[in-house]
């Protein structure tokens, strides 16, 4: 049995219809890429059907352009007993040059689940690295930041 997948890249060129008014990507466009990639690489990981959860902490770096060559990377910094958090990087070129440059990173929360929607456990993963170990701490730091906010947010509903 092959062990489950950490990491995935998918890539393709922005394309005329991703544009808003001012020219340039929407990030309604870069938002559904990015829950994608995030699908991808926790459907990779778990071998289950996932929903997102989260989406957090979305930073628009620099705009992607119509033609550009867009990559999103996923990868997973933390697993919960269901819950898969995942790193998402978004960078662009001209395909000519490939001088890469990144527009857009966040951090998704996947939830993978069975036929009837309830969660189930997904495979751990452990850190390997010390670049790993850097990430799955700041994953256990953004947790707490968010139960924070989920606090103070009540106010609101």
């Amino acid at each position: 049995m092959s062990s489950p997948q950490r990491e995935i890249t998918l890539r393709f060129l922005a394309e005329p219809q991703d544009v808003n008014f001012g020219g340039k990507v929407h990030g309604g466009a870069v938002m559904k890429w990015i829950d994608l990639d995030a699908y991808a690489c926790s459907a990779g990981w778990s071998s289950r059907y996932c929903v997102t959860a989260y989406a957090g902490g979305i930073r628009f770096v620099s705009p992607i352009h119509v033609g550009n060559l867009v990559e999103v990377n996923a990868k997973i910094i933390y697993t919960g007993s269901s819950s898969m958090h995942i790193a998402i990087e978004v960078n662009a070129c001209d395909p000519k040059s490939l001088s890469r440059r990144l527009t857009t990173h966040c951090i998704v929360i996947m939830v993978a689940v069975d036929e009837s929607g309830q969660p189930v456990r997904v495979p751990e993963w452990i850190p390997q690295t010390e670049e790993d170990q850097q990430q799955h701490a700041t994953a256990i730091k953004l947790m707490e930041m968010r139960k924070k906010i989920g606090e103070e947010m009540q106010i609101f509903i």
